[in-house]
């Protein structure tokens, strides 16, 4: 059977996936969030786990981490919750995160879990490549955990090569050299980025992210990628709606891809 993530770069439409910090905005939200992101028609979920200090993150997705930490969230209660994931969600779900609570917990122990509750891969911005070839890269394998590495505008060709060398899963493609959460701006500069790693050939499809916060934005990003991430759009609405977090949900995907609904790729 096909890896998951390998069934989703399959479609013929560009892929939406969306960011949630998981335990929020309520503990218990976790599989119901993203039961209902697959049925409003995402394509996959990052799942990021809390971490007291996210400093790459900006403030939107810094206060969801502070509040899913003090209503008790971590990493062995939400490996306990995740066990309820694959009965319900089909789509790939990935998890999000710094590397700190991961030493915490224990790596064997980390990959151990995600391939138990069927984690599709990992996206650990702060793992140095350096480090993840010589001590990780084949346990991660032998769990069938998809890596994905992250490219900025100050990447050079040659390291965006050894990174599409390493990476598994996805090349993650930073929008912007700044924290999540700006709006994107897609000018002649950004898109003359995408256009230059668009037409390096690599191996690993790509996906933008940092910035994706409506229709207008989704559609320029992926316009030269694979798809496109949203993340602190989504924790916002989240916010707004969290009484009513079906209908949340489906809105908040139906605006950024209207022309697309589930029913259409079956």
């Amino acid at each position: 059977m096909a890896h998951r993530m390998t069934q989703a770069f399959a479609k013929e439409h560009k892929l939406l996936s969306v960011f949630v910090t998981a335990g929020y905005p309520q503990t218990q939200d976790t599989i119901a969030i993203c039961k209902h992101l697959q049925d409003a028609g995402a394509d996959m979920i990052e799942l990021g786990f809390p971490f007291s200090d996210p400093l790459a993150d900006g403030p939107t997705i810094q206060q969801s981490n502070e509040v899913s930490l003090s209503q008790g969230m971590t990493l062995p209660l939400l490996f306990e919750q995740l066990k309820e994931l694959r009965p319900a969600v089909e789509i790939p779900v990935l998890l999000m995160g710094y590397l700190n609570p991961v030493l915490q917990y224990g790596v064997e122990r980390f990959v151990k879990d995600c391939q138990e509750v069927g984690i599709d891969g990992l996206i650990l911005p702060d793992l140095p490549l350096t480090e993840y070839e010589e001590e990780y890269k084949d346990l991660f394998e032998a769990h069938d955990l998809k890596t994905v590495f992250l490219v900025t505008p100050q990447t050079s060709a040659q390291r965006i090569r050894q990174l599409d060398d390493c990476t598994t899963g996805f090349l993650y493609i930073v929008s912007t050299a700044s924290i999540t959460g700006n709006k994107l701006d897609v000018d002649e500069q950004r898109t003359a980025y995408f256009r230059r790693i668009q037409e390096m050939k690599l191996s690993n499809p790509l996906i933008v992210g940092f910035g994706i916060h409506d229709q207008e934005s989704y559609e320029k990003a992926v316009t030269h990628t694979q798809g496109a991430i949203i993340g602190s759009a989504f924790i916002k609405a989240l916010q707004h709606g969290k009484d009513d977090l079906k209908t949340t949900v489906h809105t908040f995907v139906r605006n950024i891809r209207p022309s697309h609904t589930v029913e259409s790729d079956t």
